[in-house]
């Protein structure tokens, strides 16, 4: 009888993993059609094109090319134009519509700054950000070309003033620059606007991050949809949309949103050769991490101008304050910051007084500094696409620069309570979480198909760290089971008792470490370091063996790590491998045998706390958090003490006594 029982406990647990192999065998299917349907896509929008996409856009004979070199070079200083620029700004110019992606770094500011000048009337360019128009205005403002922007902070007798200049046909302005929500909300713009058409003067309306409009972009704005009435109200009127990321899927779902059913498409390849690519480790130590920053600046890009990308305001400060204590010439910048300081600090950055700015990802977008030699992620974006964007800023003149990412799954978690309400926020997140825990496939490449185009190893040329580590390392693949099977008892077992883990938590247990009652006494602590540990959770929440679970508290949003629609593969048949990266020469090539001295393991789980999110003190109570010093020296503005909102800080700062019950 015992045999029949434990046999139908085996027919039982083979009936469960074969439910989830067809989950699985279903899912690849959706994507598989997915794909195959872009890539029909874009193989029919490159053999069946309309008509007028058989003219050669590039040809410099058009009546208003001699004019546009001219101002190219008087205006811009710039002799020669990069791929798709003449295409783009000869469609434009003709009335027809027209979609650019194009890098970031690639000039599509350009595509539309250009022809406004020598066009009759105003260009209107929307735009997500008011910190991407203020940096566009202060390039504007130094090539003497007249632009405004019209948002919620123009004080009104500036706002009259502009509306007033874009019904008169001999003022000069140009550009003028406002951001989806003046529009949807301003009926008084509105109508300035149709009688600026009715009068003429309504050149093309450019759509900047033209991939907000749909809801499968990764930036998501409710009120770009309200740009679909556009074409209905203004059919004459040009439209240019502008992104450096947009899948097909986004591409159609813009293009319907919109109502560009004819439109000119110019896609430019994702590949940026001179940028080189690298993930490291973050230390768990604050001081740490920004003393091996502040060594690269000072000696590695000593004098060379660079960003370091932060997670929050309050993180930007702190990095900003612990880089000047280590002889950095440094600036701040977030969105807290007054318009005015924003532009003094950009300003210096530009002329060289300050070598660095250290920023929220509210700086960057249309910045115009070629010479970006690093872009620095002290944190993790929140998502390959804002990846891509964000480390584009660097090496816009075609030199070798360096994008490096501090990775740490800790990083992972904060970004988690941030974007999971997004319609594909955590998809985007883990996708990310992929590219930088992985340790064998080229960077490059890795981006390249993330974006729908294929690149080998090859292509790389040795400019990411995986590419460069080939030479002197090799790929060990080591089967993790045992440690994956410790992990989901810990998991189990703090459900049971309803105490969740945080991975804070999570990995102090499986240490031995932290609150008795989430240990088990059968699991002996891992002979790997930290790094390692983390390494496999990441692993198990990428294949579904875990997964993440949200909860809301007053003060914020909580991740516990829990069992994953996968965890019944955890057997002892079932084989869960990881890769690791072996230096060629090394003696011991068993990288999960006892590889880790007591001193890195004592080292890796030593417990300390980041500057802004205190990622161990899981327990402590609310605090008021208050602003820093900021960047340059300046005696005109009188810096201010204030409360800083929660609502962009770390997403784990506050974490109540006892974890709510799970339902």
């Amino acid at each position: 009888m015992d045999t029949y029982r434990k046999e139908l406990a085996d027919v039982k647990q083979q009936l469960v993993e074969t439910e989830q192999l067809l989950q699985d065998v279903l899912k690849r299917q959706s994507a598989l059609l997915q794909k195959k349907e872009e890539l029909e896509t874009i193989l029919r929008e490159s053999s069946s094109k309309p008509k007028k996409d058989d003219k050669d856009w590039s040809l410099t004979d058009f009546k208003w090319s001699l004019k546009l070199k001219e101002k190219m070079k008087s205006v811009f200083h710039i002799d020669k134009l990069r791929p798709l620029q003449m295409e783009t700004m000869n469609v434009t110019m003709v009335g027809e519509d027209c979609l650019l992606i194009m890098p970031t770094g690639g000039g599509k500011s350009l595509c539309f700054q250009l022809p406004a000048i020598i066009s009759n009337g105003i260009t209107l360019v929307v735009s997500p950000l008011i910190s991407l128009v203020e940096d566009q205005l202060v390039a504007l403002e130094s090539l003497k070309i007249e632009a405004k922007t019209l948002n919620s902070s123009t004080e009104r007798t500036e706002a009259t003033r502009i509306m007033n200049a874009m019904l008169d046909k001999n003022d000069p302005l140009k550009i003028l620059y406002v951001t989806p929500e003046k529009l949807a909300k301003s009926k008084r713009f509105m109508a300035k606007l149709e009688k600026m058409y009715q009068l003429g003067r309504f050149s093309r309306l450019v759509i900047d991050e033209v991939h907000c409009c749909s809801q499968w972009g990764h930036d998501f704005r409710p009120d770009y949809k309200f740009l679909g009435i556009m074409k209905r109200q203004f059919p004459e009127v040009p439209i240019l949309g502008l992104t450096a990321t947009a899948t097909v899927k986004v591409l159609n779902d813009v293009k319907k949103i919109l109502c560009l059913n004819e439109c000119i498409l110019f896609r430019a390849s994702f590949n940026r050769p001179n940028l080189f690519y690298e993930i490291r480790s973050k230390s768990s130590n604050a001081k740490e991490v920004l003393k091996e920053i502040s060594e690269d600046i000072l000696k590695k890009f000593r004098g060379l101008s660079g960003i370091v990308y932060c997670f929050s305001r309050r993180e930007s400060e702190d990095v900003t304050v612990g880089l000047r204590e280590l002889g950095v010439r440094v600036g701040c910048y977030h969105s807290d910051l007054t318009s005015s300081h924003r532009r003094k600090v950009h300003r210096a950055w530009l002329a060289n007084d300050i070598q660095v700015i250290v920023a929220t990802v509210a700086f960057g977008m249309g910045i115009d500094k070629p010479d970006v030699r690093f872009v620095i992620h002290h944190s993790l974006s929140k998502s390959m696409e804002n990846l891509y964007q964000e480390s584009g800023r660097a090496g816009r003149d075609d030199k070798v620069a360096h994008c490096i990412i501090y990775y740490r799954l800790n990083d992972v978690m904060r970004q988690s309570t941030m974007v999971f309400t997004e319609q594909t926020g955590i998809e985007n997140l883990y996708a990310l979480m992929d590219y930088c825990s992985d340790v064998s496939r080229c960077r490059r490449s890795m981006i390249a198909r993330h974006f729908g185009e294929t690149w080998s190893s090859s292509d790389c040329n040795h400019m990411c760290d995986n590419c460069k580590a080939a030479s002197t390392s090799t790929i060990k693949t080591k089967n993790v089971n045992k440690y994956a099977a410790d992990v989901l008892t810990l998991v189990k077992r703090g459900r049971q008792i309803e105490q969740f883990h945080t991975l804070t938590k999570l990995v102090d247990a499986w240490f031995g470490k932290g609150a008795p009652t989430l240990r088990v006494r059968e699991i002996k602590a891992p002979t790997l370091t930290r790094q390692t540990c983390e390494r496999i959770i990441a692993m198990m929440l990428l294949k579904g063996y875990l997964k993440e679970d949200f909860h809301f508290t007053p003060y914020s949003t909580i991740s516990y790590i829990m069992s994953g629609p996968k965890s019944s593969f955890i057997t002892a048949n079932h084989e869960v491998s990881l890769d690791f990266q072996v230096p060629s020469h090394a003696k011991d090539k068993s990288v999960l045998s006892e590889t880790s001295s007591k001193s890195e393991v004592k080292s890796s789980n030593k417990r300390t706390s980041l500057p802004v999110h205190d990622v161990d003190s899981e327990n402590s109570p609310p605090r008021k958090i208050s602003k820093r010093p900021i960047i340059i020296d300046d005696d005109d503005d009188e810096e201010e003490e204030e409360e800083e909102s929660t609502e962009n800080s770390d997403s784990n700062d506050f974490i109540p006594q006892k974890p709510p019950k799970h339902e």
